[in-house]
């Protein structure tokens, strides 16, 4: 920006670049130092009237017992509180069965045209406490299924508990170990179960009733624990039919094995981690870290040579080479072509072990030989099968030594592993460590480091159920959503190994087989991993007829013992959608309920749990259990990390729903098994992320954000912020509500059918046509599972049609019939108007402005159409917030009028009135939104440049300069809305350039275009302090200049293109085109006011 000069002062020397950016740094200093101290000025300074306030907290205080309704006939309190709110509605809708599928109907098999609408929960563990993945699967399944129910569908949401095997061993291992010094083994099965059970009875409803909190509607008296006697039925008949058709089977196989747990777990549940090179990681049972990443190369002495002679192998799990049988070369690598027929001496068990030349090995790896452990590896296995080696194993259970000569003898796997180290250090057979970069596999329940080992289990054959459950996604019987996911589904059961079922647990379904020993000479006794040696039976008499029939001996021959194992819970959880419904019994539910309509869960457990209830569905029931999936996303902190107590990001739903300091969320932490320097990093990590504490929110809010994040295939990045933001919302619907329910007044009664009696004006016409496009919206939204979409409609509804407009349209028109009604202006003073955002001074507008607003429209008439559009918008607003903010749409909806006698009465409840569908409001008006479109332009125009030149209070004229005759009209018709949403005075409209005489505005006037139909201009001339005015907007200009700097230098910047992310890059070019426009509007403000110096 060039000044002219003044005078004829001689130029200044020319500044060095040091000099020049020495004083850029020094004016940044001083500005940021200035806007510092401002900003302590506007801390201290009192709060203004519009400052919004802190959230107040309310309470509901009035008696209502359990059960009961609560007590609607007091006031509403004059904010949103949600402790206010959420009090007392859930046990009356529990109490009065709106939940249930039976409610309206004599029986859930009476026909409904509407049709059936099943669903159910993937059951949490017992041992679990809320978190933020049941919370969004909660607000994504409650919002379905009250949609469903208000659609009139036969609506079941069935709830239920896992039995979480491992998990609540543990829990109650730990318990019992803390309490009474005592170990599972010590006590026995039957009184450990005990102790079990006592623990689920004292513990097993906490997630039950934290679901409530969150608002689910469940049909708690159906709800299910997979120990259940008919859960455990179920279990006990899909067993016995899938052995008894060959699909499950008993086999000695390599599997992982939890030494921590002491069992099995299946391939799904071994998590990889993936390590460069050496890497220290935590082992249960282990106080020191354990090295992995590493390899370690030690030489077998050859036989019959002379000292020196050797063969060279390397591995990163040393301990196991206590179990070699062989070492192996590849048969063409010429190193070791003149070693075949020869053997190499294990040093500490001097066994001969071969030289095997096998086309497996991978000469570039290491040295080119391997050790070969048939026991503890699947490679290996697989290689002493084809050249008949032995298996021993050298771990038991608990990852301890065993079968190996002392000093290794008893010793824990990985002190054997230094032990060994030294071993072959003292025999100088130690051949050096290098880095290697490995997969671990990590145990996701106990975060034990797995051993691959030889033991007889329960696997059940998944081939052909797999291909049946691949048939009916491609043939489109199955519709997985996103459809991303058809692809995976398909690759995963298209490779699929079979799946180990049995657990070394004592809490679970206890496996009903049986091993049989015959007393007959003739029948040599089995071993554990002969299949043929194991019965299977619903009872023990039906196994042992199955075993003396399988050895043609008389059932008193037949000795059985029941094995020990559990079932792995993904087994009975595979039955759930069944089994919930007494199946194999024939039940009325069963019929009615099953197959399912919708499977809602995460994307994690897809395979987990989907996949398996598919196959285990089709294979035991011959049918689908359900004909949809929708796999939600993920949630994650606000920067996209995995939530993680070591991060201290791990959010608690409980805690946004009621609120918490910072303080209690560090007591959180102080309670957890972190370590100390994990401890420290998450209380940082807090810190940064909630310096002020977690606010309370609510469960509406937390839900509708949750809803609103999810967009399908996209992780769920969760910021707290934006929770509180739908607080806000809850509160404009609140205050909206409660502007609505007094300008209804006490005697005012809804037609019937929707109708708008009275004079409808522009305002009704086009709010009605908003309500009918979102009502539709959101119908065609839900159908889609677009559940962002289907908020985003109610939320622009609510937010920018209703409250921001119309209601605040409607004003003038209330105002005027009040007074026509009460000439003397009365009207208590005591009940001033309220607004939309919960101010009750009304400087929207003034007495003559509501009289001239609608001097040409009668009051009465007017004000009637008003409060029948009013209670519409209201009705169905509410209605279609019910799925996913269910208690303040309940607590607003009850205070509804009544219609009038005798049409019939509203539903007890907003969670069974029906939903709005579009057949019933069906008014778009395409004139009324082109109309108020063209209003609405104006509207922000005026509101840009008051905003552009700080006016807040004045109401200054405007001029409306409209170059198509055609359009002239309009302007005029809609100048009472103009004045009341543009917050200005009178409004002149003025006609084109093309007459005699055209009308120009007066001096003095912001400008600005509104569209191409119409420029607006404000008239400021008197109303602004020009020069006061042009020194704020000099000081923004400069602020801006500055920020366009900084942005175009980073942009500018060497490796910006490639180096940053793509999702930053359009950050900052939307900022930068953000500042560039704002800074053209102050150059342009700049200008006026000098015209008006």
């Amino acid at each position: 920006m060039g000044q002219a000069a003044v005078g004829q002062a001689a130029p200044a020397p020319a500044k060095s670049a040091a000099q020049l950016k020495k004083e850029a740094k020094k004016r940044e200093k001083l500005e940021k130092f200035q806007q510092k101290q401002d900003k302590i000025r506007e801390q201290q300074a009192p709060p203004s009237r519009r400052q919004r306030r802190p959230p107040g907290v309310v309470t509901y205080d009035l008696e209502t017992p359990p059960g009961q309704k609560k007590d609607v006939s007091v006031p509403l309190p004059p904010s949103y509180s949600p402790r206010y709110v959420e009090a007392a509605w859930y046990s009356w809708w529990e109490q009065e069965g709106f939940f249930k599928p039976e409610y309206g109907r004599s029986r859930v098999s009476e026909p409904n045209p509407r049709g059936v609408f099943m669903m159910c929960v993937p059951p949490p563990n017992v041992t679990g406490a809320l978190h933020l993945g049941h919370a969004l699967t909660s607000a994504i399944q409650d919002s379905l299924a009250r949609w469903q129910r208000m659609r009139g569908l036969t609506t079941l949401w069935n709830p239920g508990c896992d039995h979480a095997g491992i998990a609540t061993q543990v829990v109650v291992e730990r318990r019992l170990w803390r309490t009474r010094g005592l170990t599972r083994h010590q006590l026995g099965r039957e009184r450990f179960l005990q102790e079990v059970w006592a623990w689920k009875q004292e513990k097993g409803d906490r997630i039950y009733q934290q679901l409530r909190q969150l608002g689910a509607s469940m049909d708690w008296d159906r709800a299910c624990f997979t120990m259940d006697p008919k859960m455990s039925r179920a279990v006990c008949e899909a067993f016995v039919r899938l052995h008894e058709q060959g699909l499950i089977y008993r086999s000695t196989r390599m599997v992982h094995w939890s030494c921590a747990l002491r069992s099995a777990i299946s391939d799904i549940e071994v998590e990889k981690r993936e390590l460069s090179g050496r890497t220290l990681l935590r082992v249960p049972g282990y106080e020191e870290p354990v090295e992995f990443g590493v390899l370690v190369a030690f030489a077998y002495p050859l036989e019959g040579s002379g000292e020196g002679q050797e063969l060279v192998v390397a591995t990163t799990r040393l301990e196991t080479m206590l179990g070699d049988v062989a070492v192996a070369v590849h048969p063409e690598d010429p190193r070791y072509t003149h070693l075949r027929g020869r053997y190499v001496l294990h040093p500490f068990t001097g066994q001969r072990l071969p030289v095997l030349h096998d086309p497996f090995v991978d000469p570039q790896f290491g040295t080119g030989a391997v050790k070969v452990t048939p026991g503890h590896d699947a490679t290996d296995f697989e290689v002493g099968q084809r050249h008949h080696l032995p298996s021993p194993c050298i771990l038991d259970d608990e990852g301890r030594l065993q079968d190996v000569p002392p000093p290794f003898l008893g010793m824990p796997r990985f002190q054997a592993r230094t032990a060994v180290m030294e071993a072959l250090k003292e025999l100088g057979l130690f051949r050096g460590v290098t880095e290697n970069p490995m997969v671990v596999p990590i145990c996701s329940r106990s975060r034990d480091v797995l051993e691959p080992v030889l033991r007889p289990q329960w696997f059940l054959r998944c081939s052909a159920l797999a291909a049946a459950a691949a048939a009916v996604v491609r043939g489109g019987e199955l519709r997985l959503r996103p459809p991303a996911h058809t692809r995976t589904w398909l690759q995963w059961m298209d490779n699929i190994r079979d799946w180990c079922i049995s657990r070394q647990l004592w809490w679970g379904h206890r496996i009903p087989a049986y091993f049989v020993t015959v007393d007959d000479p003739s029948i040599p006794p089995g071993k554990d991993g002969e299949g043929k040696f194991w019965v299977s039976g619903r009872t023990e008499d039906e196994a042992r007829e199955k075993a003396a029939k399988r050895f043609r001996v008389a059932p008193e021959k037949v000795t059985l013992r029941q094995d020990e194992d559990v079932l792995d819970t993904w087994f009975s959880s595979g039955l759930f959608p069944f089994s919930i419904f007494g199946w194999p019994e024939p039940s009325e539910d069963l019929d009615v309920f099953y197959p399912g309509t919708l499977l809602e869960t995460g994307h994690d457990i897809l395979f987990f749990w989907v996949a398996r209830m598919v196959m285990l569905g089709l294979a035991l029931t011959g049918r689908l259990p359900f004909r949809e999936v929708y796999l939600h996303a993920i949630v994650r902190d606000a920067h996209g990390r995995k939530m993680s107590k070591s991060l201290g990001n791990v959010i608690d739903p409980l805690d946004v729903i009621h609120g918490i300091s910072l303080q209690g969320l560090h007591e959180q932490l102080e309670n957890s098994n972190l370590e100390p320097a994990e401890l420290q990093r998450a209380r940082e990590g807090q810190k940064r992320d909630f310096p002020n504490g977690i606010p309370e929110c609510g469960t509406d809010a937390l839900r509708f954000a949750l809803c609103a994040y999810t967009a399908q295939g996209r992780d769920i990045n969760l910021d707290v912020m934006r929770v509180l933001g739908y607080r806000h919302f809850c509160n404009k619907v609140w205050n909206g509500a409660r502007f609505v329910l007094q300008a209804l007044g006490g005697s005012y009664h809804p037609p019937p059918d929707l109708q708008v009696r009275g004079q409808p004006g522009l305002a009704e016409r086009w709010v009605r046509s908003r309500l009918s496009r979102t009502v539709w919206a959101v119908g065609t939204a839900m159908e889609e599972f677009d559940f962002p979409g289907a908020t985003t409609a109610v939320h622009r509804f609510w937010v920018y049609e209703l409250c921001d407009v119309y209601l605040e349209c409607v004003k003038p028109v209330l105002a005027r019939a009040a007074a026509a009604s009460d000439p003397a202006g009365g009207g208590d003073p005591d009940d001033p108007p309220i607004d939309a955002d919960g101010a009750t001074e009304g400087d929207a507008v003034d007495a003559v402005d509501a009289v001239d607003a609608v001097d040409a429209v009668d009051a009465e008439a007017a004000a009637l159409a008003v409060r029948d559009t009013l209670h519409t918008c209201l009705d169905a607003g509410l209605r279609l917030l019910a799925p996913f903010m269910p208690f303040l749409s309940e607590e607003l909806w009850q205070r509804l009028p009544p219609p009038a006698s005798p049409a019939p009465p509203l539903a007890p409840s907003i969670c069974v009135c029906p939903f709005p569908e579009p057949r019933q409001y069906c008014w778009q008006d395409e004139e009324a939104e082109a109309a108020m479109e063209f209003t609405l332009s104006i509207v922000h125009a005026l509101r840009s440049l008051r905003s552009t030149h700080g006016i807040t209070r004045g109401r200054p004229p405007c001029f409306l300069q409209v170059p198509d005759p055609s359009w002239v009209a309009l302007a005029g018709h809609c100048s009472p809305h103009i004045r009341v949403l543009g917050g200005v005075g009178a409004v002149h409209v003025l006609g084109g350039a093309g007459g005699d005489t055209p009308e120009t505005p007066p001096p003095g006037c912001a400008v600005a275009v509104a569209s191409e139909h119409c420029s607006v201009h404000l008239l400021l001339k008197g109303l602004v302090d020009a020069p006061k005015e042009l020194a704020r907007l000099g000081v923004r200009r400069q602020e801006l200049a500055r920020s366009m700097e900084r942005l175009r230098e980073r942009r500018g910047g060497a490796g910006y293109v490639d180096k940053v992310p793509p999702s930053v890059q359009e950050a900052d070019a939307a900022k930068l085109a953000q500042v560039e426009a704002e800074l053209q509007k102050v150059l342009e403000a700049e200008e006026l006011m000098r015209k008006m110096l």
